[in-house]
């Protein structure tokens, strides 16, 4: 399988951020040749991602990292976001019910939700204290 590109960005638990992470997913989306709508549809997926580990992984007030690897081939795209956080497995959340009106659903939920919906598959697994969340994205 021929590697067309392999980047990774690390950022501190910092939401402003947030604009370096779209930067490097446009870069690696370009490399791995996806289109724009697609590359929206990850930048979308991603960001929730991120942003919920930099909200929720550490306990509030401290300082922490989000590391976002990337490796795209001819197949797609393998996106890996870890953080040694506060273990926490979001596949094992329920999806959210959308068929609730706004005011009925509860809070929260609906990042792994557009995660799960954007991408071809969603893993987690925990290694030497660290969370880490791995992203598919095949090229159809």
């Amino acid at each position: 399988m021929k590697e067309l590109c392999r980047s990774s960005i690390t950022l501190p638990n910092d939401v402003q951020t947030i604009p370096r992470l779209a930067s490097f997913v446009d870069e690696v989306c370009e490399a791995a040749g996806f289109d724009m709508t697609t590359t929206m549809q990850m930048n979308l997926a991603i960001e929730e991602a991120v942003v919920n580990v930099m909200n929720y992984a550490y306990p509030q007030g401290t300082q922490g990292e989000v590391t976002v690897e990337a490796l795209a081939d001819e197949e797609g795209l393998r996106i890996s976001i870890s953080d040694n956080g506060i273990a926490f497995d979001p596949t094992v959340t329920k999806d959210a019910d959308t068929t609730l009106s706004v005011e009925e659903r509860p809070i929260g939920g609906l990042g792994i939700f557009l995660v799960r919906q954007l991408m071809d598959t969603v893993k987690y697994q925990r290694t030497d204290n660290r969370n880490i969340l791995i992203l598919h994205k095949h090229k159809h």
